[in-house]
């Protein structure tokens, strides 16, 4: 049924009712006794006055309210990322389920940018970036962790090489002149073949490749890389009803005396 919200004068229209009551037809925003000439918002009926107000007060979609959109929804995604990253490297957990919270806050960003507008092209915009921001969030995630296997590592290595400082020196033979010279054999390793060093923008290309591609890559691990997968497309799903369009139609003017035609059908 279609109302007012509270505190808002702009008129508002949900489920169609297409049968009134015994009376005389009234504007189903401000319940106004209809006169000769109506409208039909949605399948409701409204007054001329409500119609037109609605006319002037929806959002026209544009390229600078798309724009502003994309531009906000990039601030959201890479919000979302800092927040799958951190997550995952404070707890040394990866957990799907923030991918939830990264569509929602990719959504609401496209939205707030784009003045209420939505659509196909802001709905394709919010999947990819949501998308984007939870797979590329792995790029931290394994960075964090090989530098805590190098501290590890080397923690270790320095335990092992205590005892053997604390070890007796080896003995020396005396040389000729009188001078001692050490006994223990000098090899010569060979110089290992230098490998052709990665430019800078190649291995940023590289490793954002490997992170777009992570969600698949945990595919490995069949049980954990399907159920990670399902979550990201509830996370994908949630940005995309977010940035739906809203379905407006307006159908007038009609005369009453006139009869008006059928209604469309109510989708199932």
């Amino acid at each position: 049924m279609a109302e007012i919200l509270p505190g808002s004068s702009t008129p508002q229209f949900g489920t169609a009712e297409y049968k009134s009551s015994s009376g005389p037809e009234r504007c189903k925003s401000c319940d106004t006794t209809l006169t000769s000439r109506y409208f039909r918002i949605n399948g409701a009926l409204a007054c001329e006055n409500c119609a037109e107000r609605l006319k002037q007060q929806v959002p026209k979609d544009s390229h600078q309210a798309f724009v502003r959109g994309i531009v906000f929804g990039l601030g959201g995604a890479f919000l979302g990322l800092i927040l799958y990253a951190a997550f995952g490297i404070l707890t040394g957990l990866v957990i799907g389920y923030v991918s939830l919270a990264v569509g929602y806050i990719v959504g609401k960003a496209i939205k707030m940018g784009s003045g209420g507008m939505g659509g196909r092209r802001y709905q394709i915009a919010a999947a990819l970036l949501t998308y984007s921001a939870v797979s590329i969030a792995a790029i931290p995630i394994f960075v964090s962790q090989i530098v805590k296997d190098k501290k590890a590592e080397k923690h270790t290595q320095l335990q092992h090489a205590l005892p053997q400082s604390s070890a007796p020196a080896q003995p020396q033979a005396p040389a000729a002149n009188g001078s001692t010279i050490s006994q223990q054999p000098q090899t010569q390793t060979p110089a290992e073949p230098k490998k052709p060093s990665m430019g800078l923008g190649a291995a940023l290309g590289l490793a954002v490749l490997i992170g777009l591609a992570s969600p698949f890559l945990e595919l490995q691990d069949p049980f954990h890389g399907i159920i990670g997968l399902i979550i990201l497309f509830v996370g994908i799903r949630i940005a995309w009803r977010l940035t739906a369009g809203v379905k407006l139609d307006i159908l007038g003017p009609f005369d009453k005396n006139t009869p008006a035609p059928a209604p469309p059908p109510i989708a199932g």
